[in-house]
């Protein structure tokens, strides 16, 4: 009886009746997301995460060379991602990898790419960015603007759909958490402008999209902001996995 009061009057008790699967179908069913072909994976497929901190999420960058590895991958949605892939594809051998650093904006993807990516030939490739391209502008010094983001990001897909014509991409949201520690309503509406360029992009370059702003924001229905990312940008343990929940999804697997 005490733990169900504590759960009632933190807002929690409604989780347990709504999983996060069906957080995500919910968040996920409006017709006006861009729809692709969903993801096939081929025997030995490798994929590559990639992106700023969201993505990182701690990895030990001495050991980028071994894939599958749980240290190289990090504590966040990529982990959670690749753990739930290989658990239901053990036969296809997959490769997976995560070469995301905090901090990154689209211009430093751009800068480290023959190395991080290109070099590891994906035959998927998730990529999850923007983020500091608007907070950067905020709090770093960065001069960057909304025109910056999009011709760098479209700059990068171009380049990588060139050198790596059977590439599969799959674009993430960039999202904030409102009520998050980090946020203020200055963040709004100019930061809303990100996702919607990546949303495009998405569109322009046949990727999948991941609507990570619509899943988070039917997550706090259920649960506060401080549950699934404390400071509105990086997120809790709950909140990776609604992320890969939200990935697998989009993906069709």
């Amino acid at each position: 009886m005490i733990r169900k009061d504590f759960l009632k009057k933190a807002g929690y008790l409604g989780l347990g009746a709504i999983a996060v699967p069906s957080i995500v179908k919910a968040a996920m069913a409006p017709a006006e997301w861009p729809k692709s072909a969903k993801l096939k994976l081929s025997d030995k497929s490798v994929i590559l995460f990639q992106g700023d901190s969201i993505t990182d999420a701690g990895r030990n960058k001495n050991t980028e060379e071994n894939a599958n590895q749980q240290n190289m991958l990090g504590s966040g949605y990529p982990l959670f991602t690749a753990a739930q892939l290989l658990c239901n594809y053990p036969s296809k051998d997959l490769r997976i990898y995560n070469r995301g650093i905090s901090g990154n904006k689209v211009f430093q993807l751009q800068d480290r790419w023959e190395k991080d990516c290109l070099a590891i030939k994906p035959d998927v490739l998730s990529i999850l960015i923007g983020v500091n391209d608007y907070w950067h502008t905020k709090s770093h010094g960065y001069d960057g603007t909304i025109e910056t983001y999009a011709h760098d990001y479209k700059a990068l897909l171009e380049d990588t759909k060139k050198r790596l014509p059977g590439v599969s991409l799959v674009i993430g949201e960039p999202f904030t958490v409102k009520g998050g520690s980090a946020l203020d309503d200055s963040w709004y509406p100019a930061f809303d402008a990100y996702r919607e360029t990546a949303r495009q992009l998405a569109v322009e370059y046949d990727a999948i999209f991941v609507p990570y702003q619509s899943v988070f924001d039917k997550a706090l229905e259920q649960a506060p902001s401080t549950y699934w990312s404390p400071d509105g940008v990086h997120p809790s343990m709950a909140g990776a996995q609604l992320m890969a929940n939200a990935w697998l999804e989009a993906c069709g697997l």
